[in-house]
This record gives structure tokens, C-alpha cells and sequence, in this order.
């Protein structure tokens, strides 16, 4: 039997857990779910956690804002990035 499990934001970042909640739904031990909310919630977080990731990485901080949406984008977060510059 499989069982529908639905994720929040909580446990798809940081990294370690949900790769561990993808590997258990890749076994096929549960269906894992999430809703449009919970993933704009999911790109808020991820783009703030990565931004501290980046700064905390560094011995010199990133010298300007292109910096660090470069890195963004090379973190995986495109989506996010071309809407913040939208903005």
C-alpha cells in the first residue's frame, strides 16, 4: 500500500532532508505531494537560505547584487532569480 504524503516547505529545504523524502518517495514507499503555495514558499526560503550560504562561504563577501543572483542561478534557483529581477 502507498500512502500520499504532503510536504511543506519545512522539510523540502534544506537539502539533506529532502533528498533523503525523494529517495523514500523514488522507492515507491509513499507519493510525495506539495501544492503551488508551499512552493513559492519553498523558492522565499531557498533564495534567503542560498544568499546566506554564499555570504557565510566567503571570506570577501560578494561585491554587488550581480554577484550573488550569479550564483543563484548556478545554485539552480533561474526561476526565482529572472522573477526577483522582474521585480
Amino acid at each position: 500500500m502507498t500512502f500520499t504524503v504532503l510536504h511543506d516547505a519545512d522539510v523540502l529545504y534544506p537539502n539533506t532532508l529532502r533528498d533523503l523524502l525523494i529517495r523514500i518517495a523514488q522507492s515507491g514507499t509513499v507519493r510525495a505531494k506539495w501544492t503551488d503555495a508551499i512552493q513559492v514558499h519553498i523558492d522565499v526560503r531557498a533564495v534567503a537560505a542560498s544568499v546566506r550560504q554564499i555570504a557565510d562561504s566567503r571570506i570577501n563577501p560578494p561585491a554587488a547584487l550581480e554577484d550573488v543572483l550569479s550564483q543563484l542561478e548556478r545554485d539552480g534557483l533561474v526561476a526565482s532569480v529572472t522573477a526577483f529581477r522582474a521585480a
